[in-house]
Order: C-alpha cells, then sequence, then structure tokens
C-alpha cells in the first residue's frame, strides 16, 4: 500500500514539474516572439530615420530663411533614433515603450511641420529627389503601422498568456513581467473625427 502511495505522489510530482516546465518553455517562447516583433519595427524606424537627414538636405536649398524648421526635424529624429535604441535594449519595458512614442510623436509633428512648410515652397514641391524621399517616408510609415500591429498582437498574446490561471503563478515565480503595447503617435487632435456639417 505503500508503494502505491509513493508511486502515485511520484507521479503527482513528475506531472507537476512538466506542467511547470511547459507554462515556462510557452511564456518564453511568447517573450521571443514579441521581442522579434520589435525588431522588425526597429528595422523599419531605422530605415525612417536614415531618410530624414536626406529629407533635410534636399529641403535646405529651397527652405533657406527655414533653418529653425529644419534643425527641429533633425534635433526630433535624434531623440526618436535614441528612444527607439533604448527600447530596442528593452522590448516591451513600460517606460521605454512611453519614451519611444513620446519621442514618435515629437518626430511626427516636427515632419507634418516640414511637410507643411513644403507646399508654400512650389520648387521643392516639385523637386523629383523631393518627392522620391517623400513617397520612401510614405511607404516606411505602412511598413511601421504593419509592424506595430504584428508587435502588439504578439505583446497581447505574452500578456494574456503570463495572466491566465495558473500561468500567473509561473510568471511571478520567474518574473516574466507584464508587456508594454506600442501606440500610434497621433496627437488628440488628429485622432478626433473631423466635424461635418451640412449649413
Amino acid at each position: 500500500m505503500a508503494l502505491i502511495v509513493l508511486i502515485v505522489l511520484l507521479a503527482l510530482i513528475v506531472l507537476g514539474v512538466i506542467i511547470v516546465v511547459g507554462i515556462y518553455n510557452r511564456l518564453v517562447a511568447l517573450r521571443n516572439r514579441f521581442k522579434n516583433g520589435f525588431a522588425q519595427i526597429d528595422v523599419q524606424l531605422k530605415r525612417r530615420y536614415d531618410l530624414i537627414p536626406n529629407l533635410v538636405e534636399t529641403a535646405k536649398g529651397y527652405l533657406k530663411h527655414e533653418r529653425e524648421t529644419l534643425e527641429n526635424v533633425i534635433k526630433a529624429r535624434n531623440q526618436a533614433l535614441e528612444a527607439s535604441n533604448r527600447a530596442a535594449a528593452s522590448p516591451g519595458s513600460p517606460a521605454e515603450m512611453k519614451g519611444l512614442m513620446q519621442a514618435e510623436a515629437g518626430l511626427a509633428g516636427a515632419l507634418g511641420r516640414l511637410f507643411a512648410l513644403s507646399e508654400a515652397y512650389p520648387d521643392l514641391k516639385a523637386n523629383q529627389t523631393m518627392s522620391q524621399l517623400m513617397e520612401e517616408l510614405t511607404s516606411t510609415e505602412n511598413r511601421i503601422a504593419f509592424a506595430r500591429q504584428a508587435f502588439n498582437d504578439t505583446v497581447m498574446q505574452y500578456n494574456v498568456a503570463r495572466e491566465q490561471f495558473p500561468n500567473t503563478i509561473i510568471a511571478g515565480m520567474f518574473s516574466f513581467t507584464a508587456a508594454q503595447l506600442l501606440e500610434a503617435t497621433q496627437s488628440a487632435e488628429e485622432r478626433e473625427a473631423p466635424k461635418v456639417s451640412f449649413n
């Protein structure tokens, strides 16, 4: 009888270890998946950051009196690049993701002012290099949006898995912390729906 109890006890211990190892391995796989997702965003962000100095150089010849705008674009680009590097070192970290979102919002605002300003200069607007760079930036923005969506999907899967029972116990034991989503960098005005009036 004691032998049967011992065998059942050992079987329960082995089953418990198998469950813990399975949960741990699943959490590791999901964490690595969202880190890979951020790496895809990072590639596209770097591509955009590399295009911006060329855009500013092209605009310099036409916007001689708008030096402050050009300097603001480069400053915002450098801040976003630093924030991106910090976020790449710790993808999913709430502090780093928020820093990246703020830096990206600043860059989007500076680029928006540059694009609005370029509309006032027909020669710049017609410049072939400027048109190509703006098209490349638009294409890169679309790639960033797709990569952000894939990253957020994997972060959501990871967060849900780590919050489920009994996964939450294992996640707590092995320091699987919650990951932060990377939200779009739109201002409050851009998020509001346009008002339509038929007066």
